[in-house]
């Protein structure tokens, strides 16, 4: 287990989970509309730290309530969307939103923990060094999906296996000093 978070400097890349991480999870349901939507608290004051911190800051997701058709892409984009506007309106950037709608008994490369949400991001970011990266998520697929990609992992939540911190700001926090 890493117990040191690696030091960074402006060419990193934070690779940030959604639900449970920059926004509140619903149990047993999916964000579906922009009303579901509720941005976990100090989650905007981090991201605008982190923009500074970073020279990416990429989003990936697993989506499958696409797939389950209990919501449409029109919908997802509209909930990002107001992500997107909601971070730029507090000062910070998210430089691109990747997600995956697949089934997880799909098993599709595009689902965390498998790699493609990361490979897409590099193949549109050629910069990307993805052992110059962090992922934080709150669940053990995006933590194989830190490790199936070198990456530094971060737990949100706790964990005697993998690093792990309360909350985006406090990761923030971490890293300023």
């Amino acid at each position: 287990m890493n117990t040191v978070i690696p030091k960074i400097d402006t060419s990193w890349t934070l690779f940030l989970d959604r639900d449970g991480v920059i926004n509140k999870k619903l149990d047993g349901d999916y964000i579906k509309t922009i009303d579901e939507f509720e941005f976990l608290p100090y989650t905007l004051e981090a991201i605008k730290l982190f923009s500074s911190h970073f020279h990416r800051v990429v989003i990936v997701t697993n989506q499958q309530g696409i797939s389950k058709c209990l919501m449409t892409e029109n919908d997802l984009n509209k909930v990002h969307q107001h992500l997107l506007q909601e971070v730029q309106n507090h000062g910070g950037r998210i430089d691109a939103i990747y997600h995956a709608p697949q089934l997880a008994e799909e098993n599709s490369i595009m689902r965390k923990p498998n790699i493609g949400m990361a490979l897409k991001a590099k193949e549109e970011f050629s910069s990307i060094d993805f052992k110059k990266s962090i992922m934080v998520g709150d669940s053990i697929s995006d933590m194989e999906f830190a490790k199936n990609t070198n990456m530094f992992a971060v737990l949100i939540g706790q964990s005697e296996k993998y690093f792990s911190i309360d909350s985006l700001i406090s990761l923030s926090k971490l890293l300023k000093n």
